[in-house]
């Protein structure tokens, strides 16, 4: 039986969120790793903003080939809300943790922007709505757990100085707002029907923002100098950026916000493992202990979300 949350949402069924929300913690926890690989050698913002053009490019071949060329077709409000929903989440969102990965382990990225659930929490509440007491749990116990993983000594930068990490980690939280609200607001614009389509214009968007940004920013492309290393993490995004963003654009406008918000939590698991093992970051006895508790507080939010 459908129901409705505060947003105006109708969810869909239980196997309808699983399989698409499982899918976005794995790929999404991995993209954390492939940026830190392209930046090793790739102008950060020019290098998203080309990998979001991909992936726009092969998308739209694929819709027009299996849904025909009129399935691109949407009205300037739905066009003009993709737009922005694309250069405000990804944009902005993403373009910030390619700058922030040159100095900030991936791991610990990860970590700084799972206190989205926070943000989604307090919209909720703001809205009039009342997470379950277990939501709210496992809220705090995500945040404490994020807490003990970033105690002074438990991070080490990846370049740069203790000035460096300071500020792009206070700027990945600035971002992470960012996503939750327009997340949250997206259900109140006249976006596409077909999440497919409004993830295509979303990443549009958001590729040609990231150009003018990195434009002015003095970025310039010398492929020369680029690593087959950063090309296999690119690559990887491309493909991170078709599947991942499809199956958000589709949580977002089908399952309740606080369950879709968990990948933030469940991402750095994943980040930390795979930065510890392909490319050698430390994980220390901080970051052990927080993820446990990580872990602990996901499992409050998805009971609590499943019994309401």
């Amino acid at each position: 039986m459908s129901t409705v949350d505060v947003r105006g949402v109708v969810r869909a069924s239980p196997m309808q969120i699983w399989v698409p929300l499982i899918a976005l913690w794995i790929i999404w926890g991995s993209t954390y790793l492939g940026i830190a690989l392209v930046v090793d050698s790739m102008p950060p913002l020019m290098a998203t903003a080309f990998r979001f053009i991909a992936a726009a490019l092969i998308l739209a071949a694929a819709l027009a080939i299996f849904k025909g060329p009129r399935v691109l077709r949407v009205s300037f409000a739905e066009f003009t809300y993709s737009i922005l929903m694309g250069c405000m989440l990804l944009g902005v969102g993403i373009g910030t943790l390619a700058l922030a990965q040159r100095f900030v382990p991936s791991g610990i990225a990860a970590l700084l922007i799972s206190i989205l659930p926070l943000w989604i929490v307090l919209l909720r509440i703001k809205s009039g709505d009342r997470p379950s007491k277990l939501t709210i749990a496992g809220i705090a116990v995500g945040l404490a757990g994020l807490a003990l993983m970033l105690l002074p000594g438990g991070t080490t930068a990846r370049s740069g100085t203790d000035g460096d990490v300071v500020l792009w980690s206070c700027l990945l939280l600035v971002s992470s707002f960012f996503w939750a609200f327009f997340s949250w607001k997206s259900t109140s614009y006249p976006l596409p029907t077909n999440p497919l389509v409004t993830t295509l214009y979303e990443l549009v968007g958001a590729g040609a923002l990231l150009i003018g940004l990195g434009a002015l920013g003095g970025e310039r492309i010398h492929v020369e100098a680029f690593t087959q290393t950063s090309w296999l993490g690119w690559v990887w995004l491309v493909i991170a950026s078709l599947l991942g963003y499809s199956a958000y654009s589709y949580l977002i406008a089908n399952a309740p916000m606080s369950l879709v918000s968990t990948y933030a939590y469940v991402n750095p698991v994943i980040a930390v493992l795979l930065g510890a093992v392909i490319i050698g970051e430390p994980i220390t006895r901080d970051v052990v202990v927080g993820l446990t508790i990580v872990l602990g507080g996901v499992l409050l939010v998805t009971t609590g979300e499943r019994k309401s």
